[in-house]
This record gives C-alpha cells, sequence and structure tokens, in this order.
C-alpha cells in the first residue's frame, strides 16, 4: 500500500475539511484522525480512526466532496495516498479492494440510517417538494438531516438563524452555510459537488444516458473493460427498479433485494471501475455526425463515439383533471420505505397489474390497514409472475378489484377521497383514502431524441432487426453492415432496457441487454 502512497507525519491538524475535493486517503500508522461533522463553532465526533484503520467511505470512489472534517488528534504517521492511486490499488488489489468497498459502503450506510451528513432539509408534509427532495437525496444515496417545520420544537431557531421565512420552505441547508430555498434537483446537485470533478468536454469511448439496471450495467461492464465511460442522469439512479419495494425473483437474490438496494450496488459497482456520474437533466443528442455531441441543460457539449441510450419509461399517468395537483401529495409513483412511512395504519390504493404493482401491494400490506389493488383487466395471470400472484391471494389486507379505474381525486392540500368506477358493472364507490400508487401501463422516455432516432408507434426505439433493409436504404444507413442487436437507426448509437421496442420488461433481461451491449461498442469503436 505506501508503494502507492507516502509515508506523512502528523501532528495535530486538519488533515481534510469538510466540503473539500481532490481528498486524500489516509492510513493511519500510529496516532490518531477523529472524523468530526461541523456545524458554526459545534463539533460533532462522527467516529475515530486509530492505528491499522483509514479514512473515506463512498465519496472516495466518486470523488465528490468531503462530508466531515478529519482532524490529527495525537501527533503520528500515516500513509497518505491521493484519490487516482486509491482507485488504482482497489480496482488491481482484490484483499484490499474488497476490505475498502465493504468499508466504504457499511460507512455510507450508516450515515444514510442516523441521518448524518452534511445536509440539513427543512420541509413540510403537506409539500410535494418536501417529498421529492428527500427522495432525491436518498435514491442518490447521500445522507441528510429532515427537519419537520410542524413537529419540531427547535425548528424557528434555526429559521431564525438563516432568515429564512415560512413560505420559503422546502430548504435545503448545504454544509451549514449555503442556503437553497425551495430548490430544484439541479440546484441541490450543483450545491452538494456532485459534478464538480467531471469533465464535460473530453472525448469519450462511451456516454450512457440513463442510470437504470440497463445503463448501470453497461458502465460496469464498459469501465471494468477499459472504456471511457460517462453515465448521465437525469435524476436519481436506479430508475422504474429503483422504485420496487422488494425484487423476488432476481438471480442470486434469493430473499429477494428492493430496487433501491439493486440500484445503489450497481452504482457504486460502476465507480469502483471508474465510470464517472453526471446528475443533470435538459438532454439533446445532436446526431448530424460524429462523434456525437450530448448536450445538456447548462448547454455544455460532450463529443462521444458512441452512445447507450437507457432512459427506461415510466408509469403512465392517470388521466384525471386534477392528477398534477396531488403528485407528492397522495399519488406516488413508487414504493419504497419512504412512501410506506406515509400510510401506515391506513387504506391504500394500487393502481396496476405488473409485478411492480404486485410487488408494492404485498410490500404496503406489510404496514398499511388494508391494500386495494385496481385493474382494469379481468386477472392479473396474463401480466404478473405466479408467485406475486399466490402471494396476493395469500394476503388477506390485499383486495383485487377488477375491471375497475380511478374517475375522480378530491382533497385540499392533500389527497383525501376517491371514487371508482367498475366498467362493467358501471357501479361507482367512493372511499376516503389519502395515499394512491400508480404503477400501470409504459411511457418511454423518448421526446428528448427529437426525431433523431427511429421510433415505433408507441414512442420506443427500434433496433436491430426490426430496421428493416428497406428502412436503411431509405434512411441511408452508412455503413455496408446490418445493425447489431441493440443498434438505432444510428451507427454507434444503441438502446437498451424498457426503452427499446420489443424489450422484456423485467429487470434480469436489463440488466443482460445493458451488458450484451458492450461487447459491440467494442466492435463500433474498431471499425
Amino acid at each position: 500500500m505506501q508503494e502507492r502512497g507516502h509515508l506523512r507525519s502528523v501532528k495535530l491538524e486538519v488533515l481534510v475539511e469538510q466540503g473539500d475535493s481532490n481528498v486524500p486517503f489516509f492510513v493511519v500508522v500510529s496516532g490518531e484522525i477523529e472524523i468530526l461533522r461541523p456545524s458554526g463553532d459545534i463539533e460533532t465526533l462522527i467516529t475515530v480512526h486509530g492505528p491499522g484503520q483509514f479514512t473515506g467511505e463512498i465519496n472516495m470512489l466518486s470523488g465528490r466532496r468531503a462530508l466531515f472534517r478529519a482532524r490529527a488528534t495525537k501527533p503520528g504517521n500515516v500513509i497518505e495516498m491521493d484519490r487516482q492511486n486509491m482507485m488504482a490499488l482497489l480496482q488491481s488489489d482484490a484483499e484490499i479492494g474488497d476490505i475498502l468497498m465493504r468499508a466504504f459502503i457499511l460507512r455510507r450506510v450508516e450515515l444514510v440510517a442516523a441521518g448524518v451528513g452534511d445536509v440539513v432539509l427543512i420541509g413540510s408534509s403537506n409539500s410535494a417538494r418536501t417529498f421529492q427532495i428527500k427522495e432525491f437525496l436518498m435514491r442518490n444515496g447521500h445522507p441528510y438531516n429532515y427537519i419537520d417545520l410542524e413537529n419540531d420544537s427547535e425548528v424557528q431557531h434555526l429559521l431564525d438563524n438563516f432568515h429564512i421565512l415560512a413560505n420559503d420552505i422546502p430548504v435545503l441547508i448545504c454544509q451549514g452555510k449555503f442556503v437553497l430555498r425551495n430548490p430544484n434537483n439541479q440546484q441541490i446537485a450543483n450545491c452538494l459537488g456532485f459534478n464538480e470533478l467531471i469533465n464535460q468536454t473530453a472525448l469519450r469511448d462511451l456516454v450512457i444516458i440513463g442510470a437504470g439496471p440497463s445503463g448501470l450495467a453497461a458502465a460496469v461492464y464498459g469501465a471494468s473493460e477499459g472504456l471511457d465511460v460517462l453515465v448521465m442522469e437525469t435524476s436519481s439512479p436506479g430508475g422504474q427498479a429503483g422504485s420496487s419495494s422488494r425484487i423476488e425473483n432476481y438471480l442470486g437474490f434469493p430473499t429477494g433485494i428492493s430496487g433501491q438496494d439493486l440500484a445503489s450496488r450497481a452504482y457504486t459497482q460502476a465507480q469502483k471501475f471508474g465510470a464517472e456520474i453526471l446528475i443533470t437533466k435538459g438532454l439533446r443528442l445532436s446526431c448530424g455526425g460524429k462523434p456525437y455531441i450530448v448536450e445538456n441543460e447548462d448547454g455544455s457539449k460532450i463529443p462521444t463515439r458512441t452512445v447507450i441510450i437507457a432512459t427506461g419509461a415510466e408509469y403512465r399517468r392517470l388521466r384525471l383533471k386534477n392528477l398534477q395537483r396531488f403528485e407528492g401529495m397522495g399519488v406516488y409513483y413508487g414504493a419504497t420505505f419512504l412512501e410506506s412511512q406515509l400510510c401506515k395504519g391506513d387504506e391504500v390504493i394500487v393502481v396496476g397489474g405488473g409485478n411492480s404493482a404486485g410487488q408494492a401491494a404485498v410490500f404496503l400490506a406489510e404496514s398499511a390497514k388494508c391494500v386495494h389493488m385496481l385493474i382494469r383487466s379481468a386477472g392479473l395471470a396474463e401480466s404478473m409472475s405466479r408467485y406475486l400472484i399466490r402471494r396476493i391471494e395469500d394476503t388477506p389486507k390485499i383486495i383485487l378489484h377488477t375491471h375497475t379505474e380511478i374517475i375522480t381525486l378530491e382533497g385540499d392540500i392533500h389527497l383525501e377521497s376517491v371514487q371508482w368506477q367498475n366498467s362493467i358493472t358501471k357501479e361507482i364507490e367512493e372511499h376516503k383514502i389519502s395515499n394512491v400508487f400508480v404503477m400501470a401501463g409504459a411511457a418511454p422516455n423518448t421526446s428528448w431524441l427529437d426525431g433523431c432516432i427511429a421510433l415505433d408507434s408507441k414512442g420506443f426505439i427500434k433496433t436491430g432487426a426490426d430496421l428493416s433493409p428497406e428502412y436503411l436504404s431509405n434512411i441511408g444507413w452508412p455503413v455496408a453492415r446490418q445493425p447489431y442487436s441493440f443498434e438505432t437507426s444510428l451507427p454507434g448509437i444503441f438502446a437498451v432496457g424498457d426503452v427499446r421496442a420489443g424489450s422484456i420488461k423485467r429487470v434480469a433481461s436489463a440488466v443482460g441487454e445493458g451488458s450484451v451491449a458492450i461487447s459491440f461498442i467494442h466492435k463500433v469503436l474498431q471499425e
């Protein structure tokens, strides 16, 4: 280890300050290093590293800013290593790499669970944007402390200290210094330095657009095989799968795994091999020449030799005039631990008959009083795995309503009641239910392509054999070969996962497509 770093004598000194970039990695040979969370003049002790122990957590992989202050509290010696050498050691030495990865992951898990980080979120249960910020931070794995405006007696002192008014809520305080009033996701990402060290002008071997299971699989395989990989994600890693409470039929996880946990592991694994992940919005693909250009919201133009589109699909919105008013305030598109805390002991509705809806119903039944499943068809057999159907049938709290859909949503600030109708009997029922989970249908995220690539009638991307010789001739397909599997109507641009026409809507299938696409990326790069 000392070959990649250097021995350094330390006295009573600060080695890392909260918010520092390019944070070094330290192994304590002798002496002691305290990890502290500063807040004004107050320091909170997080942990102490003694001889044989080392500093760092997940931010060492991503290169993001330091969450905490590190200070030597006893004179001694440390091995100091810059991030580049630490990453090389992690990738080249399996035994040391395993120790570091486990420690980094477990430390971040503990920080998230304890709500200990460099962020304070002040919000309200009556604010949809508060919920959305919590979801953004959670799915990006960033630890934060949440203060509820309505239930915390100490909140007024904090509001006064930072000159925050009630109508500024939600408010995010970064590192005890920067106050963001009702920020959007991009402002949060910028404040936390998510994208700070990423070079957005360098020519890449591969840009992957979307960090769902297929995009992350492509990132892991691409980066591990030596490609210069940049992943661009508009919001939060995990895609639609990240909102799943539990996936029980994914190979290698006999007891199941939540979509969030699976996405988090894949996200970390991609960073381990050197893939960079850019949180951005407002993507545009310039397809007029090579290299291809991917443009993001702030106008940065990223050149790349190849592209994998893995933007997935999102659940279709209910066709109700006041739906938007209740999104995040009673209507949700995921069923994770975060959402389940909102409806303990209450009746809830799950709309949809696919596996995601089934997983949500079973998960929510653990804490809800009753789960009403609403489907438009006559049954679940054609759209859901048999093991989930059996689970639903064996759960008394779950009531299946066939040929049924919601027709009205009512409420003041938050959803308060719902009406649904049976399409056969035309009978209408009204229920005082304040939480609806929508997991029905799939609309592809392809509108941003703006006609650049061939789509089918439903907006999914055509690839491989779906691109007929006649069509390719008409558009002037520029290479002698036929498109590879998963390759779109533009050579070197591939589509994988739910966004691709004809894809199998399963997590395992998406992961497989992302990994297989890398073999064709290599062929394109050699052309």
